[in-house]
């Protein structure tokens, strides 16, 4: 359809902004000289009128989408940047700037969220990510892990409390068994959705 559209001004997707303009002023100036004659000549240039102005709204709007898009993207890799890097507010300051949230924002905000340790928050933006973009693999791994960090975290908060040392053989109280395992189980279930971010977005 596009292509029907540059056709109809005579030109082709290659043309400047400025020539489209120039095109379009000239065409319509031509067919609205030439709706005031009789007959089907004159319902004829009105209805190339109703084309041209349809041909015109559309072509511009898509090149301005367009030029969204790349910003958007050359957006979402400095805020990428930014939360490896720490810069939280500068990130979160950059996300606020975006009229359109897109999946990835979603996403990008997520990390964010994720560095300031609000893990609800941060799920609730993966989620509206998944929602939006249902087939994202990476959208769908963090969320993963993150889902499995707070499993464990509910887990060892329903743990009663004991003494590691009652009841105890002598080589757990030098640091094996049940104990040391727990704490590797804990320490990987970290590691793993430590990483989530810095996988998929480099967000270290």
């Amino acid at each position: 359809m596009m292509n029907e559209y540059y056709e109809l001004l005579g030109l082709n997707e290659s043309a400047t902004d400025e020539e489209i303009t120039a095109r379009y002023s000239e065409l319509t100036a031509k067919y609205r000289e030439e709706r005031w004659q009789d007959g089907e000549a004159g319902n004829e240039a009105a209805r190339m009128l109703t084309k041209l102005e349809t041909a015109y709204r559309e072509i511009m709007e898509s090149r301005r989408n367009q030029e969204k898009n790349t910003e958007g993207q050359t957006s979402f890799e400095e805020i990428s940047a930014l939360i490896k890097e720490n810069k939280l507010s500068e990130a979160q300051t950059l996300l606020d700037n975006f009229n359109e949230r897109s999946a990835e924002w979603h996403y990008l905000q997520a990390a964010v969220y994720y560095k300031k340790n609000w893990t609800n928050d941060s799920k609730k933006q993966l989620e509206i990510a998944m929602q939006m973009d249902p087939e994202n693999q990476k959208y769908r791994a963090a969320y993963g892990k993150m889902n499995a960090k707070n499993n464990y975290q509910q887990q060892q908060a329903y743990q009663q409390p004991q003494n590691p040392y009652q009841n105890a053989p002598y080589d757990n109280q030098m640091g094996g068994g049940s104990t040391c395992s727990n704490c590797i189980s804990c320490c990987y279930t970290y590691l793993c959705v430590d990483c989530l971010f810095s996988l998929c977005c480099g967000c270290r």
